[in-house]
Parts: C-alpha cells; sequence; structure tokens
C-alpha cells in the first residue's frame, strides 16, 4: 500500500509539473523576442535615472490564470499582445520620494489635490461645502461580507494627504525614502513640470519594466519567488484583514528594497501603482493591433472609458502596488494594467518620471 500511494504521488508530481510546464510555456509562446535597440546613453545619466535603449518588443500579456500565481483576473483590457517600438529615454530608478516631493513643495508651495477644497464634476459646490480636504486610505476590516467589494477595505479620510498619509497625526519624518502617495495626476504632472521630466507613457512604462525580458510574467523573470526569495513588495497572508509582511514589509516600503531590474529600475513590480500619461482605455489595444502593423512610439488613446465606470474618465496606472496577491488582484504582473481617476490619489499610489533625449 505504501510503495503503491508512493507511485501515485510521483505521478501526481510528474503530472502537476507538466501542466505548469504548458502553461508557461503557452504564456511565453504569446510573446516575440525584445530586440532592444543597442543605441548608447546620449551622455551623462541625469541625477537618479537610467538609460533604456528602447527597441521593439511585445506589449501586454498573455492570459495569466493558468501560471502558478497567476491569479484569477484574464487581463482582458491588455490583450492581445502586440508588437511596440519605443525609442530611448531616461527613466527614474526608482518612484519619486517623499525628500523629493517635499523639495518641490518647499520651492512652490504647491498644495496637491488632496489638500484643496473637494470638487466634483455635476455636483454643486455648496453641497460639497461640508466636506474636508482629504483622501483615499486603506485600512485592515474587521469582517469582509463580499470579497469583491473594495469599499471594505477602503475609506475617505478627511486630513490625508502626502503629508499625513494615514491622516491627522501621521507623518513621514521617518519615512522621507518611501515613495510619495496620495498624489494625483495632476501633482505628478505639476511635479514633472518644474523637475524638466514628464510622466512616461504605457508603453514606455512597460518596455523599460521588462529590463529587456519576453514573455516572462514578472519584471524579474518567470516565477514570483524565485528560489523563495522575495523579490517585490506585494501582499502576504490574508487578504485585505492581515498583510504577514513575508517579504520583510507589511505595508508602504522605501524604495529600492529589493534587486533591480535588467535596465537597473527598482520597484517595478508592487510597492505603489504609478501614474503615466495615457487615457485608460479598456479595449484600445484591439482597437490599434487590428492593422497588425508595427505600432511606434504609441502616447494612448485620445478618450477614457472603463466598462465598470462608464461615465468617470480614468487615466492609467502601471506596477501594482502593496495591495496585490493572487487572492484578489495579481497586476503586478508586467503587461497588466491599473486605472485610476485623475483628480483623486490613494495611499497605494506614486509615480516615477522620464525624460526624452534632447530635454
Amino acid at each position: 500500500m505504501i510503495i503503491r500511494q508512493i507511485s501515485i504521488w510521483i505521478v501526481n508530481c510528474v503530472l502537476a509539473g507538466s501542466v505548469i510546464g504548458s502553461a508557461s510555456e503557452r504564456f511565453r509562446d504569446a510573446f516575440e523576442p525584445t530586440e532592444p535597440s543597442g543605441k548608447e546613453a546620449p551622455g551623462p545619466a541625469p541625477e537618479g535615472m537610467v538609460w533604456i535603449p528602447g527597441g521593439t518588443f511585445s506589449m501586454g500579456i498573455a492570459d495569466p490564470r493558468g501560471l502558478p500565481t497567476g491569479g484569477r483576473e484574464a487581463m482582458a483590457d491588455a490583450r492581445p499582445v502586440h508588437r511596440v517600438k519605443v525609442d530611448g529615454f531616461w527613466m527614474d530608478t526608482t518612484p519619486v520620494t517623499n525628500a523629493a516631493f517635499a523639495e518641490f513643495v518647499e520651492a512652490t508651495g504647491y498644495l496637491t489635490v488632496a489638500e484643496q477644497a473637494v470638487q466634483i464634476p455635476g455636483v454643486p459646490a455648496e453641497q460639497l461645502a461640508g466636506i474636508k480636504p482629504g483622501s483615499i486610505v486603506f485600512f485592515h476590516p474587521s469582517r469582509i461580507d463580499n470579497p469583491y467589494n473594495y469599499t471594505q477595505w477602503w475609506k475617505w479620510v478627511e486630513g490625508a494627504y502626502w503629508r499625513a498619509p494615514e491622516g491627522p497625526g501621521s507623518c513621514i519624518e521617518d519615512r522621507m525614502d518611501y515613495p510619495v502617495v496620495h498624489v494625483a495626476w495632476a501633482d505628478a504632472v505639476a511635479y514633472a513640470e518644474w523637475a524638466g521630466k514628464r510622466l512616461p507613457t504605457e508603453a514606455e512604462w512597460e518596455f523599460a519594466a521588462r529590463g529587456g525580458l519576453w514573455g516572462k510574467p514578472y519584471p524579474w523573470g518567470m516565477d514570483l519567488r524565485p528560489e523563495g526569495a522575495w523579490q517585490g513588495n506585494t501582499w502576504q497572508g490574508s487578504f485585505p484583514r492581515q498583510d504577514s509582511g513575508q517579504d520583510g514589509f507589511a505595508g508602504l516600503a522605501p524604495v529600492a528594497q529589493f534587486a533591480p531590474n535588467g535596465y537597473g529600475l527598482y520597484d517595478m513590480g508592487g510597492n505603489v501603482w504609478e501614474w503615466c500619461s495615457d487615457w485608460y482605455l479598456y479595449n484600445h489595444y484591439q482597437q490599434r493591433s487590428r492593422e497588425g502593423q508595427l505600432i511606434v512610439n504609441p502616447e494612448g488613446p485620445q478618450h477614457s472609458f472603463d466598462p465598470a465606470e462608464p461615465g468617470v474618465a480614468k487615466r492609467s496606472t502601471r506596477g501594482g502596488s502593496f495591495l496585490c496577491t493572487d487572492q484578489y488582484c495579481t497586476r503586478y504582473m508586467v503587461g497588466t494594467r491599473g486605472k485610476g481617476e485623475p483628480d483623486s490619489g490613494a495611499s497605494h499610489t506614486g509615480f516615477r518620471l522620464v525624460r526624452s533625449v534632447g530635454e
């Protein structure tokens, strides 16, 4: 009996390995190799930036649900996988930190959207007079009635903004090397103009995040945890009630705590979502790939539409955050897409910037 049980166990392991191998092969086969341009950096790197050579790559993601940690989402808004070419550019090695954003605010006196009077399109100002400025903060609920109802773990907190990320009484004095959060899209654009940079397009962000790899679900390769080692700040434990912090961080982490990708970029999977310049359009990849031609330096659609919220225009985000997990959201996988209202921020959203040659 024992010998028979061992034999069955060995067969099951072999079959499971075959299934996983087949899923990985099917995933990889949706992509063609990345072809970096080979162009050398046009000069010394600006401080805190690295050269991204540009080139041609397969943009998007194959259905990841058959992968071991692929999660439950088909990622239909990131398909079909299609060929795109981008020119070379400089990119920040990390998301913009609290320290860097503080320099901007001190130099300009800028007030973020979260610090200003609340405005909602179509709602008269007098009806909003009693609502104080604030932002959206994640919290750990004591119970979950619907695992897909995100309002159970997000709440509007008056007085929450980038200097007080959890609301009144919180501060960033010991978190200056953390990514700045609670920044709306407009805040990121304002900082970029001050810094002489700009937000990346989705195509630039994804090309850079892949680091020269292709057919891989993560910026670092095929496995979420190669040799058991965490490669980014994501969620471990029972979502959304407890983050066990097995990756070293229960919640947000300082920048550059994990190894960089092939281009020297940190935190391209997890920690904070990062704003891109593009409008979010759920079926944009289907529209632009119909002709089957190589797409060069795409800047995104001219308008936004999200069938989940038809009346709300959104900008694209990339990279996932510390809240991502295969229990709920696996959008830390490279090629996947996020979205957000451009006039609001949250405690898991930041940004990094790029600079074109000659700027």
